[in-house]
């Protein structure tokens, strides 16, 4: 039996996670939460990046400008755990996984 290897790459399998932004990327976002469809074996740093690719208001909020790290602006939580205690922005993400992200006001 011969598999057609165009159509197995294709098949990539999805999962679906919410991502809820809280403050000031909620308002740049325009809703509470996203529901965002990606593919199987992602992590958190891809969710960043598809995040920031929709939306430069977003981007320019959740990016600090010299690092293009999310961090030290905003403390993102994973199923109601910190990122640091996990892998960073390189946790896996699995399907049904819950994202909040949570903007830092910095005040002088």
């Amino acid at each position: 039996m011969r598999f057609n290897q165009k159509k197995l790459r294709r098949k990539k399998l999805k999962m679906r996670v919410k991502v809820k932004m809280l403050g000031l990327l909620k308002k740049a976002c325009g809703k509470p939460e996203v529901l965002m469809e990606l593919d199987e074996n992602s992590r958190l740093k891809d969710v960043i990046s598809k995040i920031i690719e929709e939306s430069k208001d977003l981007k320019n909020l959740l990016l600090d400008p010299e690092l293009k790290d999310p961090r030290p602006n905003t403390i993102i939580l994973v199923n109601g755990k910190e990122i640091s205690v996990l892998s960073g922005l390189e946790t896996e993400i699995e399907d049904g996984d819950e994202i909040t992200i949570i903007p830092i006001i910095h005040g002088g």
